[in-house]
């Protein structure tokens, strides 16, 4: 979480530690991206069952407890669904890593999958901050994303050269091609998560909970 304040007011500082430190892919997963998702996904998940989401479209706050339900059952949509959208942020990172490795190839000096992996999970440390925000009732979830995105293209513009470290010549190119990749991919990420919190789609009522509820105690 420290690491996430420092990559936004100070990245130069930040970056130049982490290509200092030279983290595996595994260790940066379980001691920094991990940590952020698990953390989020608690302070969300309280929300939503304490204070709820304002709904626009139906005009109330839904606190998104299971009616009629009473203990563990009454709250494990929310549970259900932030462990789904910490795995889905999990394989969004993955997969980032991976274009982005393979986009650094058709430039000179293209990189490694750790260097891909290292700037992507602590790219998008302000995204994840700022999910945080979430946690406010009456604010829409995508003004949290479009905050926490334009934070990850200003810490990706630092961190890209300093970590990747391509040519020169095709350095811009690069970061413009990684910043893409991570609107696209980030964006699908908020737009399926946002039709849960604004009540487009119901886990409770869904083909896949009617389909798999029983192994949920339903």
């Amino acid at each position: 979480m420290i690491r996430a304040f420092f990559l936004i007011f100070e990245p130069s500082v930040a970056w130049a530690r982490i290509v200092h430190a030279r983290r595996a892919v595994w260790f940066v997963m379980l001691f920094h991206l991990l940590p952020m998702l698990v953390l989020v996904a608690g302070v969300e998940g309280w929300s939503l069952v304490t204070m709820g989401k304002w709904q626009p479209r139906f005009e109330r706050l839904h606190d998104f407890n299971l009616p009629g339900a009473t203990g563990f059952k009454a709250i494990q949509s929310v549970v259900i669904f932030e462990a789904v959208q910490l795995l889905v942020m999990l394989g969004m990172t993955l997969v980032a890593a991976l274009l982005i490795k393979i986009i650094s190839q058709t430039f000179r000096n293209g990189c490694n999958y750790r260097s891909a992996f290292t700037v992507v999970a602590y790219g998008i440390s302000p995204l994840l901050l700022l999910r945080l925000m979430d946690a406010l009732p009456l604010l829409n979830p995508w003004i949290p994303w479009a905050i926490g995105i334009t934070l990850t293209i200003w810490v990706f513009y630092q961190g890209v050269p300093m970590v990747l470290r391509p040519d020169p010549t095709h350095a811009f190119g690069l970061y413009l091609a990684s910043i893409i990749v991570m609107l696209l991919l980030t964006g699908v990420v908020r737009e399926l998560t946002g039709l849960y919190l604004l009540g487009s789609v119901d886990f409770n009522h869904s083909y896949l909970f009617r389909r798999f509820g029983h192994f949920f105690g339903y």
